[in-house]
């Protein structure tokens, strides 16, 4: 682990972004019928909305002018932007087309990625244990990767842009919610064209699911709750970056993709086999080994 001091409300915050990200599939499923440009596009809209929002009841107009003056922070904050929306994308495509379990392995490769950018970007160090975590780790995602039955680019597309938006959060070092605005700020307008497009060519949420009672009030009402549950998580995982290290954040991301994953073969039914459940069981044991020895390490340092 890195010899930045530990911060347990980073961890916290980190803990909870990775649970809601976990169970997030069961919300997006709900929303099937609606076009996945579509969904991506209210959940840019209605973030966007929530948190210019906030930003300018806390902060006045002045937010977007002080976040913007950090250094390299306009086109820092265009390319996270782009990389996170990319992602929001496929995910959304990807769990509506009977993809979840693959979601998921992108979820569990993600933290590989983070904890390599980690160590040869960033300079963090691993001790022995760890390395050997990571080791054990590598060795399932390899396993999953070369037994399943096909090229893994959703897995491996969620996983780099994610990383990458990460480490760009990371290396910025903005405030988190002032972070999300301006990236919600660039997609704002494309989002809101595409989303008025599909209204009017009956591909929307809203007037192309017809009447305004029932069924269509319940589409209208999870598109727009969407934007809150896509910023809540989004600002809690960029705070978390900024007060724990990298190579941390990597390997608590595990949660995420787990719970993921049992949604998608206990609750939506997708296929599970046995090279499959080999391959997360290295990815679990991994997990254990750098658990614990986190948990040793922190009793250790607790002592007098």
């Amino acid at each position: 682990m890195s010899t930045q001091p530990l911060d347990r409300r980073g961890v916290w915050v980190a803990v909870a972004s990775y649970v809601l990200w976990g169970v997030m599939p069961l919300y997006w499923h709900l929303l099937k019928s609606v076009p996945s440009l579509q969904i991506i596009a209210h959940r840019i809209v209605w973030s966007t909305v929530l948190v210019a929002g906030w930003l300018a009841w806390k902060y006045g107009g002045g937010w977007l002018r002080e976040t913007l003056a950090h250094p390299r922070a306009p086109w820092m904050l265009a390319i996270s932007g782009t990389l996170i929306a990319f992602n929001w994308g496929l995910y959304i495509w990807a769990v509506n087309a009977g993809h979840v379990v693959e979601t998921s392995l992108g979820y569990f490769i993600n933290p590989l990625f983070n904890v390599v950018l980690g160590v040869v970007l960033l300079r963090e160090r691993l001790n022995r244990v760890q390395w050997i975590s990571a080791a054990v780790a590598t060795c399932g995602v390899l396993w999953l990767t070369l037994n399943y039955g096909s090229f893994p680019w959703i897995a491996l597309s969620l996983a780099a842009s994610f990383g990458s938006y990460g480490l760009i959060r990371k290396l910025l070092g903005v405030p988190p919610v002032r972070g999300l605005g301006v990236e919600s700020l660039y997609l704002f307008m494309p989002a809101l064209a595409l989303l008025l497009w599909g209204e009017m060519h009956g591909d929307g949420g809203f007037i192309a699911h017809g009447d305004t009672t029932g069924w269509g009030l319940w589409i209208g009402f999870l598109l727009i709750l969407g934007g809150a549950l896509t910023a809540l998580p989004l600002i809690g995982f960029a705070d978390a970056v900024r007060r724990i290290p990298f190579s941390l954040v990597g390997l608590l991301q595990y949660i995420a993709p787990t719970l993921q994953l049992l949604c998608g073969v206990l609750l939506l039914g997708e296929a599970f086999d046995a090279n499959r459940a080999i391959g997360f069981g290295f990815i679990w044991v991994a997990l254990a080994i750098y658990a614990t020895d986190g948990l040793v390490r922190s009793r250790q340092g607790a002592r007098p």
